[in-house]
Formats: C-alpha cells, structure tokens, sequence
C-alpha cells in the first residue's frame, strides 16, 4: 500500500480519536473534581473487578497519553487513590511509557521525513548531538520536566534516537514523577487541586 495513504489513514483515525474524546466530552472524568466525587464507586468495582480493571485503566491511559490528550495527570492521582503506591504505580509507569512510545512513533512516521525536508540544516545540528547523547538528553527532560511530557515524545519522534531507548530512558526517567504523582493519589483527601 502507497506510504502516502498510510499516513493519510492514520491521521485520519488519530483525528478521529482526538475529536470522540471531546465531543464525547471525556476530558470531564479526567477532573480531580469528579475522581473525588467518585471515589467510593471506583474503589468499590475495582475492589471487585481488580484484574478488568487495572487492565481498562492502563488501556484508557495508554489511549491519552499517546493521543497527547489532556488528562494523564489527572489518571495517575486516580490511580494512587484507585489502587494504592504500588499497584497505580505498576499500572501507571508501563502504561503511560507504552503511550508516549505510541506518541514518539507516531511522530516519526508522520512528522520526520516533512521537518526533515524543510529544516535540514537546522535538524542536522540537533541530530548530530541526540546521536552523541541523545539518552542522556531524554533521561533529563524526563526527571526535570521543563517542557510538558507530550511535547517531548513527539519531539523525540524526530530525532534519530532509537525507539528501544526512547522506552527504556522514558521508563527510568518519568518513574519518579509517577511516583510522586500516585502518592498524591493516595492523599486524594487532601488535594483540592493538582497543584498541591
């Protein structure tokens, strides 16, 4: 199949996500608002459905993190007050680096070759240093996160970094943030907003 109806395609399907999310209006359970409101009912189906539910959980995240949608933050407090430390932060470190892998590769079939074409000068100078230390580079974009999570992968997407480091380095790099993340979870009592 032509490689140009390929990405037409998956551009299609990704903006077809990307506009059910907020027609459907999905963004509104991802509020601390509404985790607190239903705080009782999530812990009553996971206490009986654990299995089904951390895997639609993980599912669900995955699903926001590689489609860049607004909400991550939001489902990893959910998943401490959900599952506790350790299972929100089992559940919530695979899923949210299988995501933003998602989001990097995406990047890189739909983005690589075109800002390639047009800034090839200005790319090369980049290339050259994420080749010499591209890991290092990702792993402190990930511990100090200066730009947001999303605009990372799908930058990193246009690099020549290998996908195979993207992951490992994104794993290792965003586990203490989830860490931090789910914790706050566990004190949803206490949080009146993501900011706390």
């Amino acid at each position: 199949m032509n490689r140009k109806l390929i990405k037409l395609g998956l551009v299609i399907v990704l903006l077809s996500a990307v506009v059910a999310f907020f027609i459907l209006d999905l963004q509104s359970y991802a509020t601390l608002g509404f985790i607190k409101e239903e705080q009782k009912n999530f812990t009553d189906f996971y206490l009986s459905n654990r299995l089904l539910t951390l895997a639609v959980f993980g599912a669900g995240y995955i699903f926001v993190t590689a489609l860049s949608l607004p909400g991550a933050a939001v489902l990893t407090v959910l998943s401490g007050a959900l599952f506790g430390l350790g299972a929100g932060t089992m559940v919530v470190s695979p899923a949210s680096t299988i995501g933003a892998t998602v989001a990097f590769l995406f990047s890189r079939f739909l983005l690589k070759d075109l800002v390639n074409r047009r800034f090839a000068k200005k790319i090369e100078v980049i290339n050259t240093g994420v080749e010499r230390e591209g890991a290092f580079y990702l792993f402190a974009l990930r511990l100090v996160p200066v730009f947001p999570l999303f605009m990372i992968n799908i930058l990193m997407g246009l690099t020549p970094i290998r996908a195979a480091t993207f992951f490992i380095v994104s794993l290792l790099g965003m586990l203490p943030g989830t860490v931090v993340y789910v914790y706050a979870g566990t004190q949803l009592g206490e949080l009146e907003s993501l900011s706390d």
